[in-house]
């Protein structure tokens, strides 16, 4: 079974909806309980990035997930939920307040587009993963994902890196290591392909 985490985050249930269209075994929950009884978690996302790592921590999630990682469970974060991976973020609550810090799962922090950029980007981008990743077997490269967000990942390691795309620059698309992985489009809202990569992810939590 995959827990789908529920924060109060929203688009939860296009995420539901796109596993059981695979014939998946998922669940919405926020209980902690929950997640570490099941064979991959999904941190889905749309929001604020200090908001979100709040409301994990008002419901014990954020410790939970951190278990989860260390325990080697399958992790997939979907768009904030990925950004939430990482140490820290440029996202503050107020313009000269601190950075807020993640969920430090992942080496390195969430960057604003620079300014000039139209934000958010929304829309279908191209997605080129890099060879072997493992969440994108079977994606050829160039496929087109949906996109909300205006702010991207910075990774410390470029080796985390599995795949990149082009917004008025280069940036990460998705980041991954063994068990955990992230990306940063919506591919519960990305056709067949996204299908795809949410069918690699449950392959990789029945150990496939």
């Amino acid at each position: 079974m995959i827990a789908i985490v529920d924060y109060g985050a929203g688009n939860l249930r296009s995420v539901y909806r796109a596993f059981r269209n695979l014939g998946r075994e998922a669940v919405l929950t926020g209980q902690p309980g929950d997640i570490m009884g099941a064979s991959g978690v999904v941190l889905p996302g749309v929001g604020a990035f200090g908001r979100a790592l709040e409301r994990l921590r008002e419901i014990g999630m954020d410790e939970a997930l951190r278990r989860c990682a260390l325990e080697g469970r399958p992790l997939l974060g979907i768009c904030l939920g990925m950004q939430l991976f990482f140490e820290s973020s440029e996202e503050r609550f107020a313009p000269a307040g601190p950075f807020p810090a993640g969920l430090g799962l992942f080496p390195g922090r969430v960057r604003r587009f620079p300014v000039g950029m139209k934000v958010p980007q929304i829309g279908w981008n191209q997605v080129n993963p890099v060879p072997g990743a493992r969440l994108f077997h079977g994606v050829p490269p160039g496929e087109h994902m949906y996109f909300v967000h205006s702010y991207y990942v910075q990774p410390d390691d470029a080796s985390l890196v599995t795949a990149w795309s082009e917004y008025g620059m280069g940036f990460a698309s998705a980041v991954g290591r063994g068990p955990i992985q992230g990306v940063q489009f919506h591919p519960e809202k990305s056709g067949g392909a996204g299908l795809r990569v949410l069918d690699n992810f449950a392959a990789m939590c029945e150990g496939a």
